[in-house]
């Protein structure tokens, strides 16, 4: 007998780090019958691949708000919930090449530090002294975050979703949402389909956290949510002898960032030519799934980490892994109630940085949806913004090309 209720208060499709979020702080605020539906396992889809790195500088005030309470909040679900999250407060460098970048650094730096987050300007010789491996060929200066961290992201989804249990919430894997039924501008409920048996849902509201599927989802729920999975990159290298705990580096004109994780170096990057993927629709069986291998597409950014930390050179390659991520036209995540509809709520497109953002984006998601208006101000990421586009596919997919280098 199947473990999905006949009613929920909220549905909310996706069990990746963004859907365990949202029903974390929706039963934190004391929802009750609060319902996520998974249609594989929880982080099947991206969050199982993430780099797990949690900054805090962002390009707005309030982005920045919701990425410092995303790492104050990793920091203790350990404690709350006995899923270990592997959070490190590691600290991070970010390293500008340029005079404008480093503007850039340091203006970010002032936002963050007006929220409470320690932040210190770096000149070069600095940033070589906390990351010795470095070649500052053309470094002009950057900033310290010693708060910064990395963590485990499936097991942060996992704890999340354990928080949101633990307050009465129902977690359902291996339960796909088949479709969503309205009248008028308000859904009604959804249709399932568990392996097993297929049945229907009354609801309240729908919360898409669908992740690459949003699109789709949407288009069921209909709401037009833009986004497009593509192919993203990263390498790990064999372990390094005698590498010890460093801070994570982002050297942003150079679209790469460097982890150390367990003695070894991952290499990670946003490519200016990004490579879109599964343009037809997902594949069905798509659960925990890496992309073929692209080394030719990958070289021009390995070139550049060689050159930048030339201990890369000696050390052989353990991982080249591709995996999917969505990203959205204007490189900002899609947050907030869909505009066609009076009870959809969006939490998707987070242009591989869902990690760091999820804790934010649950919590202002869940006040907004609990109170009826927003928080505080979110522009940058309120889904409404899309309105313009919709239904301009080939604009929204040139503006998602364009933008895919610029993640930083």
């Amino acid at each position: 007998m199947s473990d999905v209720p006949s009613h929920a208060r909220v549905v909310i499709i996706g069990g990746g780090v963004i859907g365990c979020s949202v029903a974390y702080h929706l039963t934190k605020l004391g929802w009750k019958d609060v319902v996520l539906l998974e249609r594989k396992q929880l982080t099947s889809g991206t969050t199982w691949h993430a780099a797990g790195l949690i900054g805090q500088l962002r390009a707005s005030s309030n982005m920045t708000k919701l990425a410092h309470y995303s790492a104050e909040l990793y920091m203790g679900l350990e404690a709350e919930t006995g899923v270990a999250t592997g959070m490190r407060q590691v600290g991070s460098i970010s390293a500008a090449l340029t005079s404008e970048r480093l503007e850039e650094l340091y203006r970010n730096a002032a936002m963050a530090r007006a929220f409470g987050v320690p932040v210190e300007e770096m000149s070069p010789a600095e940033i070589k002294t906390r990351y010795p491996h470095i070649n500052l060929d053309g470094v002009a200066g950057g900033v310290w975050l010693p708060t910064d961290g990395q963590g485990d992201p499936a097991n942060i989804a996992l704890a999340l979703a354990k928080g949101a249990r633990q307050r009465g919430g129902k977690v359902i894997e291996r339960t796909c949402v088949t479709g969503i039924t309205k009248s008028g501008r308000r859904v009604t409920g959804v249709d399932w389909d568990d392996g097993n048996e297929q049945g229907h849902m009354t609801a309240d509201m729908v919360v898409n956290c669908g992740g690459m599927w949003g699109h789709a989802v949407g288009r069921m729920a209909g709401v037009n949510v833009p986004l497009q999975a593509c192919e993203h990159f990263y390498i790990v290298t064999e372990a390094i002898p005698g590498l010890t705990q460093l801070p994570v580096l982002r050297v942003p004109d150079e679209c790469a960032y460097y982890k150390e994780d367990a003695g070894k170096i991952l290499l990670g990057a946003f490519e200016p030519n990004a490579k879109p993927w599964a343009m037809n629709g997902i594949p069905e069986d798509f659960e925990f799934d890496q992309l073929p291998e692209d080394f030719d597409h990958f070289e021009p950014i390995l070139e550049r980490a060689v050159n930048r930390m030339p201990m890369l050179a000696d050390a052989g390659i353990h991982t080249f892994f591709n995996g999917p991520e969505s990203f959205t036209p204007d490189d900002a995540y899609h947050l907030g109630l869909a505009p066609e509809m009076d009870n959809v709520w969006v939490a998707v497109g987070f242009n591989s940085i869902g990690i760091q953002s999820a804790g934010g984006a649950g919590m202002a998601l869940s006040q907004w949806m609990d109170a009826g208006e927003k928080p505080f101000d979110l522009g940058d990421v309120d889904i409404s913004r899309m309105q313009p586009f919709q239904g301009n596919k080939t604009y929204l997919f040139e503006r998602s090309k364009e933008t895919l280098g610029l993640l930083y």
